[in-house]
């Protein structure tokens, strides 16, 4: 089967506008987000979605449903400093899902290696700088300094499955994890709209079940407080024209939690905090069926 080639939108830089104009051709259907009262059926998968918790996960005043798989979509730190990736290590592995799936986001300062690079640079070309010349994410500086300092961060992220451009198999279920965003305030996996975007989307096969991106793609679960859409067009386009996966999960945008579907994909923002970063989003739930053929005790514990 053929797909068409994903092309950079003349509005890639104008999301708002692009969303204006895609809007008129496609439906977007807003479902109710409702944690399951029954247990998962025998010959069904069940994925609990979260993300964005950013280290605030001691506050967090709800159960998480049992399932299979834990899928979290990025942003589970303040910075990426050391201790949090290990507190955040530590809560999964309280969990009781068999698979927990991880992915970074922009928070996670430390597992990109770009923006590592850049800091370094930065600190080391400004000997005597001033606080102000250096950004501190909400944080002190020798607070970066220390997580992008830290050794291989992702040798602590022990009790999951930790996917950066990378695909796993599940149960005969395809899921690949992506950290990636168009440009964000200077943080992590940031990149320029349009091609540099559609460079990491075009590494997503084709034959993906469950995508998981940190970004919202355009017009679903990625309008801001201020009004602009803050979702990449080449994303959705590569989602609807080419992947065609099940499911789409994604955070990022705390406002824009909730799901919605364009009549094929359901688009999950998993966003577990509000937009004033307090922990009230509850975890987004969906079953799978099983392939025919394919049984739950199968599959081998380190796959």
């Amino acid at each position: 089967m053929s797909f068409p080639e994903v092309h950079t939108h003349p509005l890639t830089d104008k999301p708002t506008e692009a969303w204006q104009e895609i809007a008129k051709k496609q439906a977007k259907l807003k479902l109710n987000v409702k944690i399951p009262s029954k247990a998962v059926e025998p010959n069904k998968i069940r994925f609990v979605c979260m993300s964005d918790t950013h280290s605030l996960i001691r506050n967090i005043s709800f159960d998480i449903p049992d399932g299979d798989i834990f899928i979290h979509a990025g942003d589970f730190t303040k910075c990426g400093q050391k201790q949090e990736v290990i507190e955040f290590n530590d809560w999964l592995g309280t969990l009781p899902h068999k698979h927990k799936i991880v992915i970074a986001g922009n928070h996670e300062l430390s597992f990109d290696n770009r923006f590592i690079n850049m800091f370094k640079k930065k600190i080391e070309s400004r000997p005597d700088h001033n606080e102000d010349e250096v950004p501190n994410y909400g944080n002190t500086k020798d607070n970066i300094a220390e997580a992008v300092n830290t050794e291989d961060i992702r040798q602590y992220l022990t009790n999951c499955i930790y996917l950066e451009d990378k695909s796993i198999e599940l149960y005969g279920i395809r899921l690949y994890g992506t950290p990636w965003q168009p440009e964000f305030g200077h943080w992590a996996f940031n990149l320029k709209r349009g091609d540099e975007c559609l460079s990491k989307w075009n590494k997503i096969p084709n034959d993906i079940d469950v995508l998981i991106t940190h970004t919202p793609p355009l017009g679903h679960g990625d309008l801001a407080c201020s009004g602009v859409r803050a979702g990449c067009v080449e994303l959705l386009n590569t989602v609807q024209q080419r992947v065609m996966p099940k499911y789409h999960v994604f955070g990022h945008i705390h406002e824009g939690y909730g799901v919605t579907s364009d009549g094929k994909i359901i688009f999950i923002n998993a966003s577990t905090c509000d937009i004033n970063y307090i922990p009230n989003n509850l975890p987004i739930v969906f079953d799978i069926p099983l392939n025919k053929g394919i049984l739950k005790d199968s599959l081998k514990d380190d796959a």
